[in-house]
């Protein structure tokens, strides 16, 4: 079983050592792929747009659902309303709300015309067209799919914790601010172990969203590793060099994944 599971994936790695192109018998060329990888313009400007994109919306993402879990787990008579309305954007098609967003975006879209009416800026811009706001614009849809998933970790964490220890904190003088630092946010490290991997995980494998607003573009300001995965196997018949993208995107994965998951779990001198 664990051969037929893993015997093919190894497999496949191999191809990341040779120049194969998808036709012809594949050329053993060493580490030539990853040589490339680490001094290619485009696949290090797709590196970096990775990790910025990785970093903005776990940070962002999982602290907004982190606010939205703690509002919405009051006694509010609309909070289960709104905590179907902020989740409902994550499991939704990835594809087809990048598509709803490009429609936003335009200079005559909706985001345009709040701005000028709020008065924060006088000219349309064309967000996802200008290199200056085409990253960010892919990191803003990001953060929006994904703080809804985040809410609900966070939600069923703070669930979990005893009311009568917050309570016993308020009984000895603590403040809001202080139960929260001291009680509450020590006690949702097991929602944070799943809540941070998980939204890491989904951001560094960021394709759709890049795909359907820009395509990679304005000059490659917003490609990534995933897009460059697929551009180089489908569009340029390069599959070696596209499995050892393949492969670096990966252990990027892992790695991070594996180190959010020893930073955030619990000690022995914590509860």
């Amino acid at each position: 079983m664990i051969l037929a599971r893993f015997l093919p994936t190894l497999a496949g790695a191999g191809y990341a050592f040779t120049d194969w192109n998808g036709l012809s018998g594949a050329r053993f060329v060493g580490p030539a792929n990853f040589e490339e990888i680490f001094t290619d313009p485009l696949a290090l400007r797709a590196l970096r747009n990775t990790i910025v994109i990785a970093l903005v919306v776990v940070c962002a993402g999982n602290l907004v659902g982190l606010l939205l879990a703690m509002g919405l787990n009051t006694v509010v008579k609309s909070r289960y309303l709104l905590r179907a309305v902020f989740f409902l954007p994550a499991v939704m098609s990835s594809l087809s709300t990048a598509y709803v967003w490009k429609f936003l975006f335009q200079t005559d879209g909706i985001i345009n015309h709040a701005l000028h009416w709020l008065h924060l800026q006088d000219q349309p811009r064309s967000w996802l067209a200008d290199p200056a706001t085409a990253l960010w614009s892919v990191c803003l849809v990001m953060i929006w799919q994904m703080t809804g998933l985040a809410m609900v970790i966070y939600l069923a964490g703070l669930q979990a914790i005893p009311a009568d220890l917050d309570e016993a904190a308020a009984v000895d003088g603590a403040s809001p601010w202080r139960r929260t630092l001291a009680v509450t946010l020590p006690l949702l490290r097991p929602a944070t172990m799943i809540a941070v991997p998980l939204v890491s995980i989904v951001a560094l494998g960021t394709f759709d969203q890049v795909m359907s607003l820009t395509g990679g573009g304005p000059v490659n300001m917003t490609e990534t590793l995933a897009t460059q995965v697929y551009k180089q196997t489908f569009a340029n018949g390069r599959y070696g060099y596209g499995t050892a993208l393949s492969l670096v995107l990966t252990l990027i994965i892992v790695v991070v994944a594996l180190v959010q998951m020893v930073a955030v779990r619990p000690r022995k001198d914590t509860p």
